[in-house]
């Protein structure tokens, strides 16, 4: 493998539990106290606990990129993103006497550390916390190249393209889920509390009752029983799956069994497909080794199994072998990825080809998430309907025995 700048080295080594983007949330604030860098001289905050979300990370880069554009020297454009981090913080009620907006402690710390001399790559690694390896090694490749301002944009458009596509999953799974939790508790609650008042009389009757009158009062007895224990263990399912998310071999059974769900394997395939091209695309387009992008890269993937299929890409690279083929080979990847990555190798232009694949996947996730939702509607509703009809019937027949025997 080449021999990588000991900064990239750096950030590569860097501790794996923050995302791609990733930052790291805490309650409470940042600590005004600053350290020393024995190694760098840089001063570094000994908590860098903050709370910053997708988007304003996403704006933040934006903003800078805006400002280096308009052609502000980076010192400069840092003091100005710090000032409008902290007047959109008193425009969102907060004084000015008050302790300053995390974000904006966070950009002035680095501001001064860029005046000191330092680069902004090496500045913004002093907070692991909120700016990722992947992150700082586009940053560390802009300035190296010469094109800082083109590399943020690039990433802001990453920051985007993923919250744009994120909220767009959220909106159109959000009634389909909303119907399902309000129709699961409306079963739960007429099987608990109502069945059992109008079933009690036909019990008492001491009458032979038919099987589905019969059924739904052993099915309300079970419920009202045992509904602790459901819950209780729902929650200690849930518990248990994120326990085994820990564990590198569970999480790669896991990882294939959810590839292989109808409907949402090919969905989240797709998602994950999207996330790895574009980051992959950007890196190399900023100018970074393909053998460093694709190491960086592959850590902005969730699923294992779509890692290691990375992980070994990048080995059959460094043996001397071609994107495309060694994507190939993997067996995981589907065969337009790796046609298309082979045309962009015969054109010299790869990296606009694996953003070309990112942008079809995000459109394939957005037909795919509408298909899903407009499934999902009628299915919640005939379900609910099913269940209703059939506990009303259950009610209905023994009322209609007893009719037919007066």
């Amino acid at each position: 493998m080449p021999r990588l700048e000991p900064s990239l080295r750096k950030a590569l080594d860097a501790p794996p539990e923050t995302s791609d983007f990733g930052w790291r949330t805490a309650e409470g604030g940042l600590e005004e106290t600053l350290e020393a860098d024995p190694k760098s001289g840089m001063r570094t905050p000994k908590s860098s606990a903050c709370r910053i979300g997708t988007k304003e990370l996403c704006r933040m880069t934006r903003q800078l990129a805006t400002l280096l554009h308009a052609g502000m020297p980076l010192v400069p454009a840092l003091t100005a993103l710090t000032e409008q981090l902290q007047s959109a913080a008193a425009v969102a009620g907060q004084s000015r006497d008050r302790p300053k907006r995390p974000l904006a402690t966070v950009i002035e710390e680095v501001r001064d550390n860029v005046n000191e001399g330092g680069s902004l790559a090496e500045a913004l690694r002093a907070h692991p916390g909120l700016f990722s390896p992947l992150f700082v090694s586009m940053v560390h490749a802009g300035e190296s190249s010469g094109a800082l301002e083109e590399v943020l944009t690039r990433i802001a458009e990453i920051l985007e393209k993923r919250v744009q596509l994120t909220d767009k999953v959220k909106a159109a799974l959000a009634y389909p889920a909303m119907m399902a939790f309000v129709a699961t508790g409306v079963v739960l609650f007429l099987i608990a509390y109502v069945v059992p008042g109008i079933t009690r009389l036909f019990v008492e009757m001491n009458q032979e009752l038919p099987w589905p009158t019969r059924f739904l009062i052993a099915l309300s007895a079970f419920t009202r029983t045992y509904l602790v224990f459901i819950i209780g263990g729902l929650c200690a399912g849930i518990v248990a799956v994120a326990a085994l998310h820990k564990n590198q071999e569970s999480k790669a059974r896991l990882d294939r069994i959810v590839l292989r769900l109808p409907l949402f394997g090919a969905l989240l395939l797709r998602l994950e497909l999207a996330r790895l091209t574009r980051t992959l695309g950007a890196l190399m387009k900023s100018g970074l080794p393909v053998i460093t992008a694709m190491e960086i890269a592959q850590r902005v993937v969730q699923n294992s199994l779509i890692a290691q299929a990375m992980r070994d890409v990048k080995e059959a690279v460094h043996k001397g072998d071609n994107i495309a083929d060694a994507i190939r080979t993997t067996g995981l990847f589907p065969p337009v990825v790796y046609h298309l990555i082979a045309t962009g190798q015969m054109s010299g232009n790869i990296e606009d080809g694996l953003l070309d694949i990112a942008e079809m996947y995000d459109a394939e996730v957005e037909t795919s998430v509408r298909a899903l939702t407009s499934l999902l509607e009628p299915v919640i509703l005939l379900a609910m309907g099913a269940i209703v009809a059939f506990i009303v019937l259950a009610i209905l027949l023994p009322i209609f025995e007893i009719n037919q025997a007066l």
